[in-house]
């Protein structure tokens, strides 16, 4: 049986954008079943523990600038570090790749367009002409999708999503969950590879 791993993300968060390619690239290698699930950042956060961006001391947000330049370098990926719009709404961009997915469709390659519409080109994806242009440069119907995102039952989805995420002891995004055990942040994805690789049991906490 192929490995599954569940993908917690957020629309706005940068280390899914620099994190993005590489998980996919993972998964396609190992041929494990990638189970892609936006969630409220904010709502983790209060059970984590961590605080949002602008609440952190100087000397956090300091080093944050420095390690997103080090990742675009190593990864080799354009990155605006004060993007034009950030922060912003993630709501309705993660809510469009929840309604792909409801759907039946793969969402792995509008998701890159849309983490690199804030990250490298600095466009507004909170903003639905922003979304709409993406999911059609993606061959997505956008009115459709666009829709489909702003009912209650894709909505539901996020909020289950963020509640998976939060038994996982998922703390932050991109957190990716294999067999139970969470690997948390873009530069844990050589640990995820090893723990496919040597098929071992999870690592738990005492």
């Amino acid at each position: 049986m192929p490995a599954t791993i569940d993908y917690y993300l957020s629309s706005v968060s940068p280390w899914t954008y620099l994190g993005h390619g590489a998980i996919c690239d993972l998964a396609a290698r190992h041929g494990a079943n990638l189970v892609v699930k936006p969630v409220n950042l904010g709502e983790m956060f209060k059970v984590s523990g961590q605080v949002g961006l602008a609440d952190r001391p100087q000397v956090r947000q300091r080093y944050r600038l420095i390690e997103l330049q080090r990742y675009a370098d190593w990864r080799g990926m354009k990155l605006t570090l004060r993007p034009k719009f950030f922060p912003t709404n993630p709501a309705l961009a993660d809510h469009t790749i929840c309604a792909i997915i409801a759907d039946g469709g793969d969402p792995l390659d509008y998701m890159a367009s849309v983490f690199a519409a804030i990250w490298a080109d600095e466009r507004d994806i909170a903003d639905e002409a922003t979304l709409s242009a993406l999911l059609s440069a993606a061959g997505f119907d956008a009115a459709a999708v666009l829709a489909r995102a702003k009912t209650p039952e894709v909505a539901a989805i996020r909020t289950q999503n963020t509640g998976e995420a939060i038994l996982a002891d998922a703390t932050g995004v991109p957190c990716f969950v294999l067999n139970g055990e969470p690997f948390w942040g873009q530069d844990r994805l050589d640990m995820l590879e090893h723990a496919l690789v040597t098929g071992r049991a999870s690592f738990r906490a005492s």
